[in-house]
């Protein structure tokens, strides 16, 4: 755990030193204001319901989460630290899910970001505070599982725009698999839909505490988080 955390530690210090991060950050903050002024400010200000703002938001995630994640692995890999990182007394597993912890709290950050504008809708009319709470914590869920694949696109290369690309293009193709087979209600489009990242988030905005939504982004984190750690595994014995 010590070691986990002191990997922690040095990546979120490279987080708050990387232009990139800022570059994320302002490219996050920019537009998810922009959707929230024309969902709510300009077409709808009578209406206060988060879940209109949040809807239109949420795919920033997308092109934030590569940017985040893209040098956690490959920036190790390009000047060679890996290396060192490798020899040291720390596990993978404990170098791997430190960068995640990182990832977890710069992920925290955006989303406390995106409570200003339930804040600022408060101040319209009441607002359902157990479907913000809930659609907060399945942004955490759904950003967590996010991270771990964007994580998984950094150790492919040790290119950081390679990573990023590799790391959009996965989560492009998890968000639109329900769209795979068309709204056509065939079997293959039911099998799908259940795998689609965005379809487990609709629960938590309607309020709704759902263990197989939870578990299905716990698994999915998992799951990448595990394939991360054999990659490294596998470039270590190399």
């Amino acid at each position: 755990m010590r070691r986990m955390m002191a990997v922690c530690n040095k990546e979120l210090q490279a987080y708050f030193l990387s232009p990139t991060s800022y570059f994320a950050f302002a490219v996050y903050v920019l537009m998810t204001s922009l959707l929230f002024y024309s969902s709510f400010v300009y077409y709808q200000p009578s209406i206060v319901d988060y879940r209109l703002v949040l809807g239109d938001t949420l795919s920033m995630l997308l092109f934030v989460v590569p940017l985040l994640t893209m040098r956690l692995v490959a920036e190790e890999f390009r000047q060679g630290t890996d290396e060192l990182l490798l020899t040291s007394p720390a596990r993978v597993t404990e170098i791997i899910f430190g960068k995640y912890l990182a990832s977890l709290a710069i992920l925290v950050v955006l989303i406390l970001c995106s409570l200003v504008y339930p804040l600022i809708m408060s101040f319209f009319g009441e607002l359902d505070l157990t479907s913000v709470w809930l659609s907060a914590l399945g942004l955490f869920f759904l950003g967590g599982s996010m991270m771990a694949i964007g994580l998984f696109a950094s150790t492919l290369s040790q290119h950081q725009m390679v990573s990023a690309v590799a790391g959009f293009i996965i989560l492009l193709v998890l968000w639109m698999l329900d769209s795979f087979a068309g709204n056509t209600g065939s079997a293959l489009q039911q099998w799908l839909d259940p795998f689609a990242l965005t379809n487990r988030f609709d629960s938590f905005t309607k309020g709704v505490l759902s263990g197989p939504d939870i578990l299905y982004y716990v698994t999915l984190s998992g799951l990448f988080l595990l394939l991360s750690i054999q990659i490294v595994e596998r470039k270590r014995w190399r």
